[in-house]
């Protein structure tokens, strides 16, 4: 299924278009900064070129280990021109797990920042003898064009092995569409990208407002919330993205701090679920128009939650996407009844076709045109789709199946909860026993979180112990690494 007749060219091309329909509205904002499409089609071109004229061929990985910055953004399409394909990076990693991903996805070369090159990979540092090239290149040629590889989408953290697909620039403009159609991007408006651009939200959102002729603004890690606020304001920015981490660190803030952000036409979150409570807060406190957005790297968009459906549905992630089918299974592949818990999986124009190098794990997940993001859900009987977590975390006490989503939900309603996760202990006698890690906002007593479990959940699911954190272990998309916590519990 394609969302256009036309053949796809390569998505850079429509940047030079917008350099000319519109060469000086701001296509990057960067503090003081302001790069309009002429200067942003020029740059992206005279990177291709040098990239070309350094012997990356078309069709060949080049790898993006660089900070949250208008150069990353250059670069991002300057792959896409020059015919190669975009492997993430994250510049915060050690030198050893940058060389994990090289030595399996082999990249032809990988941008990085100056003193930040690392062994097992031709490495660029994006400093000065990088930028003294791109007046020499000729920006002027004919790059290549047509349908073909775009980026490694990555799944998020670096544990395990490597799993990467390759999404094609077809594939990622019928992601564009989901962003236009469901989530409130486009031409007209400003997005102020508030996470790593290693991410792939804020990678892909800042790629598509581009493409679409809007305004990205940087607003790179770290900030504190009275500044990504005040940004906001300097900006007239209208749309922003965040993770559930940033979003609760916002709700913290005093209502003065939060008040240029109501300003925001539309606020979006992904990346894990939030409570129905905090849905409430967050358009409350922060937008009216709030939307949560499931999906996944692999696969692009799969549901969304309006503000309106929240009002209806607190818990559910929403309905499918624009031109997505999605379907509870069972562990035979056999379809669900609505109320069923059982493995989600879907498909659509955006959906990739495998693993890239990694014909095992595709069997894993993608079957017979479907992807299976590994995550267990129900949907009831208006087409609401609800979460109950991901397969593998799926706790199994005593042969009862039980899903830490719902007890973590329950903690994080308690006043005094910050955040919560839940996770299997194992046991002798029951296989796995439950227990919570919780960060406190108030003093409290781990018994009277005990307490709240019992009163509210069946007797089964109640936390075995909850232990009280400062922190939780996080990776660089702020999703919590449940095995360094599984990994703390005594034996039982």
């Amino acid at each position: 299924m394609k969302l256009s007749s036309d053949p796809t060219r390569n998505l850079a091309e429509q940047l030079s278009l917008h350099a000319r329909q519109r060469p000086s509205k701001a296509a990057v904002i960067d503090g003081a900064s302001v790069l309009n499409y002429c200067d942003l089609d020029l740059g992206v071109r005279q990177r291709a070129a040098a990239l070309l004229a350094l012997g990356v061929q078309p069709g060949q990985i080049v790898g993006i280990a660089l900070r949250d910055s208008v150069e990353h953004l250059l670069m991002l399409y300057a792959v896409a021109r020059c015919g190669a394909v975009i492997l993430p990076l994250d510049c915060r990693w050690k030198a050893f797990e940058k060389q994990r991903l090289a030595s399996h996805f082999e990249p032809a070369a990988v941008l990085v920042e100056p003193g930040e090159a690392f062994e097992g990979a031709r490495c660029i540092e994006a400093g000065p003898a990088w930028l003294a090239l791109l007046p020499l290149a000729d920006a002027n040629q004919n790059f290549p064009d047509g349908d073909r590889g775009l980026a490694m989408s990555l799944s998020s953290g670096t544990t395990g092995r490597p799993k990467g697909p390759m999404v094609s620039h077809q594939k990622f403009l019928n992601r564009f569409w989901t962003h236009w159609v469901d989530l409130g991007f486009g031409s007209r408006e400003t997005y102020i990208n508030a996470t790593p651009l290693y991410f792939g939200g804020g990678r892909a959102f800042s790629m598509s407002t581009l493409y679409a002729g809007g305004t990205v603004v940087l607003c790179p890690q770290p900030y504190e919330p009275a500044e990504l606020a005040d940004e906001v304001a300097r900006t007239g920015a209208s749309v922003l993205f965040l993770v559930p981490t940033l979003l609760r660190r916002l709700l913290a803030c005093d209502a003065a701090t939060l008040a240029p952000l109501r300003q925001l036409k539309t606020l979006v979150s992904s990346g894990s679920p939030l409570t129905a409570q905090e849905r409430v807060q967050i358009r409350q406190s922060l937008c009216p128009n709030f939307i949560e957005y499931y999906s996944s790297t692999e696969g692009g968009g799969i549901t969304v939650l309006s503000a309106d459906d929240q009002q209806l549905f607190g818990e559910s992630v929403g309905r499918p996407v624009f031109g997505v089918e999605v379907q509870i299974v069972n562990e035979q592949h056999q379809l669900q009844e609505p109320g069923t818990v059982g493995r989600i999986r879907y498909r659509g124009p955006a959906v990739a076709d495998g693993f890239y190098g990694d014909p095992e794990a595709s069997l894993e997940a993608f079957r017979e045109g479907w992807f299976y993001p590994g995550d267990l859900g129900l949907f009831n009987d208006e087409g609401f789709l609800f979460l109950k977590g991901r397969a593998k975390d799926m706790i199994i006490r005593g042969g009862i199946n039980i899903y830490p989503q719902e007890i973590e939900a329950t903690l994080r309603n308690h006043a005094a909860v910050s955040d919560a996760c839940v996770v299997g202990w194992p046991s002798r006698e029951f296989d796995e026993e439950v227990a919570a890690f919780v960060i406190l906002k108030a003093p409290l007593e781990p018994q009277a979180l005990i307490a709240l479990c019992r009163a509210q959940l069946a007797s089964y699911k109640v936390p075995r112990q909850v232990f009280i954190v400062d922190d939780l272990p996080r990776n660089s998309l702020g999703k919590v690494v449940k095995p360094e916590l599984v990994g703390r519990l005594p034996p039982l």
